[in-house]
């Protein structure tokens, strides 16, 4: 394969192969799809296709795939091509985790997981394999919460899903003396949390992942070249200092609400509540005021501002069209550069407010772009691609962009006096790199190959105020258990 696999998102009916797609970044572009020998051997190239995930029919002669908002057929080896239907939104779970279609155990129904644009909640979709008759499986059921991940079990009677973080099953057909019931059952209930589940062949068990999520923040030692526990290990991700670097705020991970406290714990203070998710806080210059932006199911992302000493978060942009995401303070503390769509939903730029006027103006040419990063000097401003592709630096003196890295780049980070970027290498051959600025030889910090990181999006990096890297460990409980099916 030329690129990264990005993750397997079917078995062949025969067991014999697996359907692989590459990693090329994190927007959601289509990719070349690969057939991958299990007993070893080189990966085959799928004709031409590109797509986001896909799954082999039944009797192992046509495969079914997405590739943005569309649904494509093609032959067994990709070739023949063409478009079943035109999608309501893209594929549950983005260009990473996206979850695969899934056939019916007669080949004639193809379940979907799609994202609704307006709301970004998951839903689960039917369509016949011919194209025809595409439409929710389950509308008006649990609307806020959404539903993942459904196959069919091998007798076709029944389709197991999973919604609100247990397994749900509900069944397909009745007969003359017995009316099917369209109302979803629930099968596991308590703390654990339970998904992706999968029918066995026997059509006696279902397979699932249970456990629990849960981090442990560490920071990187340069000196003992080792990593140590920061903070007492808390789970927690977007840790930001004050200036005075005497203060902490974080998000706890994976409940997602803001906190600030002292270096050591204490004075600790809740600064958000559910249903808000909390990302990315930032503190004001004076140590007086905390920004960040939110992550609420059904709504756009917005940038609140919330004091310090506690009280209710306010927008700053409530008019403001689209997604508001990843604010950063300038130097001075007057504008506030962030990244998200305009009027456009899919248009991505970086944008100033100014906290004065609350006017609010595109960095020239930065359309595509997001992850704004103000440098302390206020000379320079980084951003990558919303593909989190090629860390660029605008240089307000010249109001000209101009590429520090290439490749996929994630959460850069200045080092205190300015001088150079510490930024994360995502995926395959993780690790924490660093660049000159305003421009150099890029080198490595730490290789995280024995680092298992987690965090929202699986990965995440901050720097202390001495530039020791801040790593949140995954230190979760995970396993694949196996069930006893019986009929609701």
């Amino acid at each position: 394969m030329q690129g990264v696999i990005n993750g397997i998102s079917g078995v062949s009916p025969d067991g014999s192969k697996l359907l692989a797609s590459e990693m090329k970044g994190l927007s959601g572009a289509a990719v070349p799809l690969w057939a991958v020998p299990t007993l070893g051997g080189s990966p085959i190239r799928l004709a031409d296709i590109q797509g986001d995930a896909g799954a082999w029919s039944p009797d192992g002669q046509k495969l079914v795939y997405t590739a943005n908002d569309s649904l494509l057929l093609a032959n067994a080896d990709g070739t023949g091509s063409r478009e079943l239907a035109k999608l309501p939104g893209p594929l549950s779970g983005g260009p990473i985790l996206g979850t695969a279609p899934a056939w019916s155990p007669g080949g004639q129904e193809i379940a979907l997981n799609l994202i609704d644009p307006k709301t970004q909640i998951s839903h689960l979709w039917e369509i016949s394999s011919d194209g025809k008759n595409l439409h929710p499986m389950f509308p008006g059921w649990h609307e806020q919460a959404g539903e993942c991940c459904g196959s069919w079990m091998p007798d076709g009677k029944y389709f197991v899903f999973q919604s609100q973080g247990q397994i749900w099953a509900v069944r397909e057909a009745g007969s003359l003396l017995h009316k099917a019931s369209r109302e979803p059952v629930q099968l596991t209930a308590g703390t654990v949390s339970y998904g992706n589940p999968v029918p066995g062949k026997d059509g006696k068990t279902i397979f699932a992942v249970a456990g629990f999520k849960r981090g442990a923040l560490e920071r990187y030692n340069a000196r003992s070249k080792a990593f140590e526990s920061f903070m007492g290990g808390i789970s927690a991700q977007d840790v930001a200092f004050s200036k005075d670097g005497q203060w902490v705020a974080y998000v706890s991970y994976p409940e997602g609400t803001l906190w600030r406290s002292k270096l050591d714990g204490t004075d600790k203070l809740q600064l958000s509540s559910p249903p808000v998710y909390a990302m990315l806080p930032r503190w004001s210059v004076d140590g007086k005021q905390i920004v960040y932006y939110d992550q609420e199911q059904g709504k756009p992302s917005r940038i609140y501002e919330v004091s310090a000493a506690g009280g209710a978060p306010q927008p700053l942009m409530p008019n403001q069209n689209g997604n508001q995401a990843d604010p950063v303070w300038s130097p001075e503390g007057d504008r506030l550069a962030f990244g998200g769509g305009g009027g456009d939903e899919s248009q991505t730029a970086i944008r100033i407010l100014e906290l004065k006027t609350h006017q609010v103006t595109m960095l020239p040419h930065s359309q595509g772009l997001f992850s704004p990063r103000w440098s302390q000097d206020g000379l320079y401003l980084l951003a990558m691609h919303a593909d989190s592709t090629d860390l660029m630096l605008f240089d307000f003196k010249t109001q000209k962009w101009a590429m520090l890295v290439k490749g996929l780049v994630g959460y850069p980070s200045w080092s205190r006096d300015g001088r150079s970027v510490y930024f994360l290498r995502p995926y395959g051959n993780s690790e924490v790199d660093r660049v000159a600025i305003p421009g150099g030889k890029v080198e490595q910090v730490r290789s995280l190959k024995d680092f298992q990181m987690t965090g929202v999006y699986n990965q995440w990096l901050a720097l202390t105020p001495d530039d020791s890297p801040l790593l949140l460990k995954d230190a979760g409980t995970q396993e694949i258990v196996s069930m006893v099916w019986q009929e609701p």
